[in-house]
């Protein structure tokens, strides 16, 4: 029976690559966002072993969709890589944007929630379930104009640790990989609104930032280990950033 392996926010970055990799792993990748067009490519750049899922991890009916579709692919649910997620805006707390903290929360906490509950079942009976969650450096260390983002992460963190401790006796591990900074097409030009100039001033100087494919790399690691093996939290940064406010530029 087919190892099934469901891959949320794919349509770009770090979710994308964890697609490409994980089909190249034996699974079966369902390839799971919003944008069907993206999707679409993706799926077929990789072939049969690939299908595409569009949803809305802010939604509970378009979640319970997915675990419909899920369902009719009639193999085995092994993997689910909560990857949905991501940052909007840089204000201060004193000037924080209630739409962007709300939709911050919605992605990366409801969305990993929504997500997990529908699948947790299949995850469970398949007898060799493994959950992902890319988290993120912000989810133990805050900065300067990353209040929402950082509470955001912070209680994605505890969603995932608080699930692992309720799943202890069950055969599902529960992993956390929370990277620094990774370079991604999209990532910090949609928190700065489209502004290109802001997102590149992110990266600036910075010799060699992680890419989507150095994540998908561990990813696979994870979830390929015997299964009595689990990686609980690991956290990964480019050699140029040696924390979260330490960074060496090159001029």
């Amino acid at each position: 029976m087919e190892n099934i392996a469901v891959v949320t926010g794919a349509s770009s970055g770090i979710g994308a690559a964890t697609a490409r990799r994980l089909a190249t792993e034996g699974f079966h990748v369902v390839a799971v966002a919003r944008r069907a067009d993206r999707l679409d490519e993706l799926v077929a750049g990789i072939g049969a072993n690939a299908t595409a899922a569009v949803c809305d991890v802010t939604s509970d009916e378009s979640v319970a969709r997915l675990a419909g579709t899920v369902a009719g692919l009639g193999g085995q649910v092994t993997l689910l890589v909560n990857n949905a997620g991501g940052a909007r805006g840089a204000d201060p707390v004193a000037a924080g944007s209630v739409d962007d903290w709300q939709w911050m929360y919605e992605v990366n906490v409801l969305g990993t929630l929504r997500v997990t509950k529908a699948l947790l079942p299949a995850l469970e009976a398949s007898g060799r379930g493994t959950i992902v969650t890319i988290g993120s450096t912000a989810s133990f260390v805050v900065y300067e104009g990353g209040g929402g983002y950082t509470a955001a992460k912070h209680a994605q963190t505890a969603l995932v640790g608080t699930l692992r401790l309720e799943l202890a006796g069950k055969p599902v591990r529960v992993v956390e990989i929370d990277p620094g900074m990774v370079r991604t097409d999209e990532f910090a030009v949609n928190r700065f609104g489209g502004d290109r100039e802001k997102a590149d001033a992110v990266y600036a100087g910075v010799k060699d930032p992680l890419v989507a494919d150095d994540i998908a790399d561990i990813v696979a690691f994870a979830a390929t280990r015997p299964h009595h093996v689990n990686i609980d939290r690991l956290v990964v940064r480019p050699i140029a950033q040696a924390a979260q406010h330490k960074v060496h530029r090159e001029k």
